[in-house]
């Protein structure tokens, strides 16, 4: 399997493990402060980054931290207001932010599929999510949250190509733990068994592994390709708050993911295409 086919790959699977976490969020918080379950999270994270790699670069991984930290406080926050599937809607909407921030920091144009793949993905996920009606601050403060990610993921791409990608893990971690440590003075700290659990699940899989894989695969298929590729996390997000919560779906839910679904066919199959010239070009 070529670098280019394992990237892919990883992301989707990326994408994937985000869309679980919005109903296991939404359980686990419950009875406690969204703001002490972030704390919990990323110290743990934070100490097993720096137990497996001990290198680690301060400047980098606390700037990527910020930007990590106000999406996360926000997004989870905001899912006491709101749905889990309707969060996870807006919170995509980072892939309309993510071709500006990836032009002013990294100089990164539009390709002609990503012009093509960014409305009509950003359609699908407005027909997943059943519409904005009922607008609330849950929502506002997810929109913040989807803005934060964008910047978060080209900074992620910019500075992988500067350091190890394991050096931008634990101080990443730190600057979420402390905010949301801060945040979460005065705050219900009342842990239950399962939160404990989702805390396991979302320090090893949901925050370390899927850091390390946007590390080391984003740089390898752009920025920009992999917000296209992430807009498979509402998708997953509505699947699980179905499977998980119960939320149901509406007939135009359906084809909101049945047109998201067709636009990550749409860019792994010309995207391989691409490849596969330019190999035989080679």
């Amino acid at each position: 399997m070529s670098r280019q086919s394992k990237a892919f790959i990883n992301l989707i699977f990326v994408t994937l493990i985000w869309g679980s976490t919005f109903p296991i969020q939404k359980i686990a918080i419950q009875g406690m402060s969204s703001f002490a379950f972030l704390a919990i999270r990323y110290w743990l994270a934070a100490i097993l980054s720096i137990l497996i790699w001990k290198k680690q670069s301060f400047k980098y991984g606390f700037i990527i931290g910020i930007f990590t930290c106000i999406g996360q406080t926000t997004q989870t926050y905001g899912l006491q207001f709101t749905d889990a599937s309707k969060s996870g809607f807006i919170t995509s909407l980072y892939i309309i932010f993510v071709p500006l921030f990836s032009y002013l920091i990294e100089k990164e144009k539009l390709k002609k599929k990503q012009i093509i793949g960014l409305p009509i993905a950003i359609i699908g996920s407005y027909m997943l999510s059943g519409g904005i009606k009922g607008f609330n601050f849950g929502d506002f403060l997810t929109i913040i949250s989807g803005i934060s990610f964008a910047i978060q993921m080209v900074l992620m791409t910019k500075y992988s190509k500067k350091v190890s990608e394991t050096s931008l893990l634990t101080w990443q971690f730190v600057a979420v733990a402390i905010l949301n440590t801060i945040f979460s003075i005065g705050k219900n700290w009342n842990v239950s068994i399962f939160a404990m659990s989702a805390s396991i699940y979302m320090v090893l899989i949901a925050t370390i592994w899927t850091t390390l894989a946007q590390l080391k695969y984003q740089k390898v298929v752009s920025t920009n390709t992999t917000a296209l590729i992430f807009i498979g996390e509402p998708v997953f997000s509505a699947v699980f708050s179905f499977i998980i919560l119960k939320e149901r779906f509406s007939f135009m839910q359906w084809i909101g993911a049945l047109i998201m679904i067709s636009v990550l066919i749409m860019i792994s199959v010309n995207w391989v295409k691409y490849k596969k010239t330019r190999s035989f070009s080679n």
